[in-house]
C-alpha cells in the first residue's frame, strides 16, 4: 500500500495539480482541522473540491479525524510549544482516536494523498499520520509530494 502526502503552501497551483496529475493521484484526502482557510488561493474546501473534480478527476475528502484539535494546534502555533511536545500529543491523540481501526484502508487501495498545509512534510503532522499508519498496518510505503 501506498500512502502519498503533499502540501498546499509555497506551491503554485499549476505547480499542486500538476504534481497530483503526475502521481495518479485519485483521492484527496484532506487532513486540515480548518479547511476553508486561503492560505493558497486554490486551497478552500469549496474551491479545491471543484478544481479536483475538473481538473484532475481527482475525488476529495475532508476527514477531521486525522486532524489535531484545535487545542493542539494553538499550543503549537500560539504558545510556542517545541515540535517534540506538539507530536507527541498528536500521537496520543491519533491513539486515542483508534485511527488505524476506524480509518477505512481500502481508501489507499485507490492513489491517495493526505493533504496539509505545510510545504514540507517533515514539518507537518501528516507525516505523523503517514508513518503512524504504517507502523500499525505495516507494508506501506510513503511518498512525500
Amino acid at each position: 500500500m501506498e500512502i502519498y502526502t503533499i502540501g498546499v503552501t509555497k506551491k503554485t497551483a499549476q505547480q499542486f495539480f500538476e504534481t497530483l496529475q503526475r502521481a495518479g493521484i485519485r483521492r484527496v484526502l484532506d487532513i486540515r482541522l480548518n479547511n476553508t482557510s486561503q492560505l493558497a488561493g486554490f486551497a478552500k474546501q469549496e474551491d479545491l473540491a471543484y478544481f479536483l473534480r475538473v481538473i484532475g478527476g481527482i475525488e476529495y475528502q475532508h476527514e477531521v479525524m486525522l486532524a489535531p484539535t484545535q487545542d493542539i494546534l494553538d499550543a503549537y502555533r500560539k504558545d510556542k510549544v517545541e515540535w517534540e511536545p506538539f507530536r507527541q500529543r498528536f500521537l496520543a491523540l491519533m491513539r486515542e482516536r483508534q485511527i488505524e481501526r476506524r480509518l477505512d484502508k481500502t481508501l489507499f487501495a485507490t492513489p491517495t494523498v493526505l493533504l496539509c498545509s505545510e510545504a514540507l512534510a517533515e514539518h507537518c503532522h501528516r507525516s505523523f499520520v503517514a508513518n503512524y499508519l504504517r507502523q500499525h498496518w505495516g507494508d506501506v510505503t510513503i511518498t512525500n509530494l
